[in-house]
């Protein structure tokens, strides 16, 4: 009887259309999403005639900030109310990003999700199978006027200049489902850098690698320099992958037909290679390593790194704990090496945001004015990066003086978190994404797996033992679909 329930009410939300859902009935097994999702498109939905009107209504946002980060959110809510004094915003920190998916894939099978949420590319994949989430072309190119308290007017969708705005890799993470269209706008979004050791390469006379073979040989001198040291520790074996595909332009995943295409002679051979690396005892990884190779990078036991790949995000965890008032060693921060310099890849990280269909198209209307109000406010992405740690998702941050004058104060000490910033605004042209669909982030999980086994392959023809791995987390992803 359950399982029925549930079905009905999946065949309901599935047959909401925007501005036209119900939002009644559901289930206790609501926590499974439906076999059908969107048909893939290729032309964009016609741009809405008709704005906010100024209605009393009330939109809900699901996050995962902490304390310090919802004081910058509430200040700025308060400033978009100045200008919609009707929106009420109920902001809601619930947990972290899994508790997000989880709590949102059960309250749609009941049509109560929030109206905006955080997201990551997998999670819209997931509410998708039930068409909850509202597409955003049709509001990004509506030129429907909306008049704010204050009597001035704006358009509902974005302006050419502020499209070209947005940070292109990040705003594109929004079009990466399959089918053409735009479902997220980037929010907390970062990417991974390279620390290093700055004190000790100067000390050293060492070369910041921009190159992996140029990594190699450097990890190589500081080997010979302290035998101890493991030289790199590199925190996420599918990042890991995940780049390397893109740098070396060889398959990964599609969001369309064969989803899985990652087991293949190129990746073969870079597995086949940073296996080598691991024999000879340069580098780690979070899961070889058993916990965040950042403990290892400012270790002062005997045991250590000099050289620390991770999120740009977490660069206070990558600083040494100062000791009266100094620092152990300075640290440097980098973009990650490339394969190709000319052609340079970063990944994509943080989440983004995404807005919910609903009966009432007035919260659709409102959700999609606060999103445009802070993804396109030079002060409150200023705060809001200065905050968290996270890189600004508009590149016209970098002429805010505020702004400017915390990355003129950026160093590796007590300014580590500006200077990763910094570094990550200078990578703004390397971003990608990689496709989403159901099964993206298995596909992400296996192969990371891939890495951790592969790294630690003894014996002959390790070549062999790699793809046989390959195969193994290609059927896994399969099978778990």
């Amino acid at each position: 009887m359950k399982k029925i329930c549930l079905m009905l009410a999946m065949l309901l939300l599935a047959c909401c259309v925007f501005g036209a859902c119900n939002g009644n009935g559901g289930s206790e097994e609501g926590t499974k999403a439906p076999t059908e999702g969107p048909a893939p498109q290729t032309d964009a939905p016609a741009p809405v005639e008709t704005g906010y009107d100024g209605s009393a209504v009330t939109i809900r946002f699901y996050h995962t900030m902490g304390q310090n980060l919802r004081e910058v959110l509430t200040t700025y809510i308060a400033e978009f109310n100045k200008l919609y004094p009707n929106i009420t915003v109920e902001e809601d920190q619930v947990g972290g990003y899994n508790d997000v998916r989880d709590q949102v894939k059960t309250e749609i099978t009941t049509g109560n999700q929030p109206n905006i949420a955080y997201c990551y590319p997998d999670h819209v994949a997931l509410y998708n199978k039930a068409k909850a989430v509202q597409t955003l072309d049709e509001l990004i190119a509506s030129t429907a006027e909306v008049t704010r308290a204050d009597g001035t007017t704006e358009i509902m969708g974005l302006t050419e200049e502020q499209k070209a705005d947005y940070i292109e890799g990040y705003y594109a993470e929004g079009t990466a489902f399959g089918d053409g269209l735009m479902y997220t706008m980037p929010f907390s979004k970062s990417t991974e850098v390279l620390y290093y050791n700055k004190t000790f390469f100067e000390k050293n006379n060492l070369q910041v690698p921009t190159t992996w073979d140029e990594l190699y040989e450097v990890c190589k001198k500081i080997k010979e320099i302290d035998p101890k040291s493991v030289p790199l520790g590199y925190d996420s074996e599918s990042n890991w992958f995940i780049t390397m595909c893109e740098q070396y332009g060889s398959p990964y995943t599609s969001a369309t037909g064969d989803h899985y295409l990652f087991n293949n002679e190129q990746n073969v051979k870079f597995l086949e290679e940073f296996n080598k690396w691991y024999q000879e005892d340069l580098v780690t990884t979070q899961g070889l390593y058993g916990t965040y190779t950042s403990g290892l990078f400012v270790s002062t036991d005997e045991r250590k790194s000099y050289i620390s790949i991770g999120s740009s995000a977490g660069a206070t965890h990558q600083r040494p704990t100062a000791v009266d008032g100094v620092f152990p060693f300075d640290v440097g921060i980098a973009p990650i090496p490339q394969v190709d310099p000319a052609n340079p890849k970063a990944i994509s990280q943080g989440p983004s945001v995404c807005i919910f269909k609903k009966a009432n198209e007035q919260e659709v209307y409102a959700s999609w004015l606060l999103i445009k109000y802070l993804t396109t406010s030079v002060e409150f992405q200023a705060d809001f990066s200065k905050a968290s740690g996270y890189i600004p998702v508009i590149k016209s941050v970098e002429n805010d003086e505020i702004f400017k004058k915390s990355m003129e104060e950026a160093d590796g000490g007590a300014g580590i978190a500006a200077l990763s910033i910094k570094v990550g605004m200078e990578m703004k042209d390397m971003y990608f994404v990689s496709p989403a669909f159901v099964g993206s982030s298995v596909a992400r999980d296996q192969v990371g797996e891939v890495v951790k086994k592969a790294l630690n392959m003894k014996g002959g023809n390790i070549a062999a033992q790699i793809e046989s791995a390959l195969q193994d987390a290609v059927d896994e992803c399969e099978y778990q679909e």
